[in-house]
């Protein structure tokens, strides 16, 4: 359950990055894939630094929380990660 929160919430994050960061913006497809790779590895590594809902032992709304906040930022890092690799190859 808590993949799929950060998958969601990376997904949105990403998207949300894009409207933001308009040089950045890639499109809503691309925001979408890179916030959901951005969501997963966020909630993967808040979980193995024991901040995720698998090391508490279940699902409360703390770690519901924490899992959307690792994934959006997550979602957000990588898409400005594309967005800036995209942007230099484009020079």
């Amino acid at each position: 359950m808590e993949l799929v929160i950060g998958l969601l919430s990376g997904a949105v994050g990403g998207n949300v990055a894009g409207g933001v960061l308009k040089n950045l913006n890639q499109g809503t497809l691309i925001n979408s894939i890179s916030g959901i790779v951005g969501g997963g590895l966020g909630g993967q590594i808040l979980g193995m630094m024991g901040a995720g809902g698998a090391a508490a032992g279940g699902m409360d709304i703390g770690s519901i929380l924490t899992q959307v906040a690792g994934g959006g930022v997550g979602g957000g890092v990588v898409l400005a990660i594309v967005g800036v690799v995209k942007n230099m190859m484009a020079k």
